[in-house]
């Protein structure tokens, strides 16, 4: 979910780069919700590329429309082994897409930036494969469109559990259940709830979630009053549409980071396994805070002490939202 609702800046620079041109979006369900309504794309494809005993349907469903659409150009954000085979295979069939812009040099892209192993964000790399085709690139956050109904549900949400805009907090923490290790954890959140309420001009602190996410935040829901748990009432753009009424959202390496870093309230992130300079959702009102551990930036799934994250201390992460805000 994260590389798609990034997408949306790189989507951003293509419509200023073709002006009345039409631009469609490929994508995997469920994550086309993020465009259902976004008046930059003429149509949203949704597959089921991943779904058991549908990948070799989904894929001549995906072969058939783009070789009837008769594209000009194709961008190719991902640049995976399944959507090389995908796009070289339309030229098999006769019907190539003549500008071919991948974010690596490899067969079959045409245009693609120099190869490098630095470490990179996402985003980065997406302004790269646009640059490579000579397309300015500029968006430096995610650009979404929440629906009016989303926008009429996340107001209708906030109103009902007595959330006035800019006086209270979210918290995204969870993630899914196989990277725990990138949750700060549920006694820590609540420790930082109390804090934010007493010393940082916040009444309330909203929970927000996915399914992987209900049992954390119904720990941290337990700590008080002062907590909401919205943890699974919320569709995909109401996230981003209730952190922007928001007065700070903290969170894990998570998805819904991407999110709410669709606006323009602070973000703060706490890494631990992962690396802020890659992962970090993108804006320059995301700041990521991170103990400096020799073992930081490991991606492990399994971990014995945890001590990336049992490090940052709730007053830490006040200390430093403070000095966002």
């Amino acid at each position: 979910m994260g590389d798609v609702a990034l997408a949306s800046a790189a989507a951003q620079d293509l419509v200023h780069a073709f002006p009345g041109r039409t631009i469609d979006l490929n994508t995997l369900a469920p994550w086309d919700a993020l465009y259902r309504d976004d008046p930059r794309f003429g149509q949203v494809y949704a597959f089921q590329l991943r779904r058991r005993g549908q990948q070799f349907r989904e894929g001549l469903r995906w072969l058939k429309q783009m070789a009837a659409a008769r594209y000009d150009l194709v961008v190719d954000l991902q640049t995976t082994d399944r959507s090389r085979v995908m796009i070289a295979a339309l030229g098999l069939l006769g019907r190539p897409i003549p500008y071919r812009l991948g974010n690596k040099p490899a067969f079959p892209y045409n245009i693609a930036p120099p190869s490098t192993s630095a470490p990179r964000h996402a985003l980065d790399i997406m302004r790269d494969t646009l640059r490579a085709g000579g397309i300015t690139a500029v968006a430096d956050r995610p650009v979404l469109f929440p629906s009016a109904d989303a926008r009429l549900r996340a107001q209708r949400l906030c109103a009902g559990a007595e959330l006035r805009p800019g006086r209270f907090a979210v918290f995204l923490p969870g993630c899914q259940a196989a990277g725990y290790l990138k949750r700060w954890g549920a006694q820590r959140y609540a420790a930082l709830a109390a804090l934010l309420v007493s010393q940082a001009h916040v009444e309330r602190v909203v929970l927000l979630g996915g399914p992987d996410e209900r049992d954390e935040c119904a720990a941290i829901a337990s700590a008080g009053d002062h907590i909401v748990d919205l943890c699974g009432q919320t569709a995909l753009l109401e996230v981003t549409a209730i952190c922007q009424a928001a007065r700070v959202v903290v969170g894990n390496d998570t998805g819904t980071g991407h999110l709410a870093a669709a606006g323009t309230t602070p973000v703060v992130v706490v890494c631990g396994p992962t690396d802020p300079r890659r992962v970090k959702p993108a804006g320059p009102h995301v700041h990521a805070i991170q103990a400096q551990l020799p073992c930081i930036n490991c991606y492990r799934k399994q971990c014995a002490h945890h001590s990336c994250m049992r490090v940052i201390t709730a007053q830490a992460v006040l200390e430093r939202i403070v000095s966002v805000l």
